[in-house]
């Protein structure tokens, strides 16, 4: 399969939605998504796609800081990958060229949220190394 993984391009931000949209079964307009991603490229998100040749199929959004209890850190967010790609190993290979892209900006650690109830996501994520530290709480103000 000619899978390639790379950064979007801050300019072709908004290529994603279609995808978010998905993962989210259409939660916000686009308009409203268009909104959020123009202002999370100017703070530390950037996005990394999987590739079928110029097609896009896989998303993780990236947010960069360093954290008290883990030093420089990787936080994946709203992973995706459209479900005729799904359980054939390219998620493990995602995820091995993130950890590679986190290292090259000195992170040392990868963090993680992910929705209580998408319980294929948990058995990935602990296949792939991850601990559960804590829950996540949310709150609309």
């Amino acid at each position: 399969m000619p899978f390639s993984f790379k950064i979007i391009d801050k300019k072709e931000i908004h290529s994603i939605i279609p995808l978010v949209q998905k993962l989210t079964n259409n939660k916000n307009s686009d308009s409203i998504l268009k909104e959020r991603f123009t202002q999370m490229i100017t703070e530390n998100y950037e996005c990394a796609g999987v590739f079928d040749g110029d097609k896009l199929i896989g998303i993780s959004g990236l947010w960069f800081q360093t954290r008290h209890y883990a030093g420089k850190s990787m936080e994946v967010d709203h992973v995706y990958i459209e479900p005729e790609y799904q359980s054939k190993g390219l998620g493990k290979q995602f995820f091995k060229w993130l950890y590679d892209y986190a290292k090259s900006k000195g992170c040392t650690t990868s963090e993680l949220n992910t929705y209580v109830q998408n319980y294929p996501s948990h058995k990935f994520y602990y296949n792939e190394g991850y601990d559960i530290y804590g829950y996540h709480f949310y709150k609309t103000l």
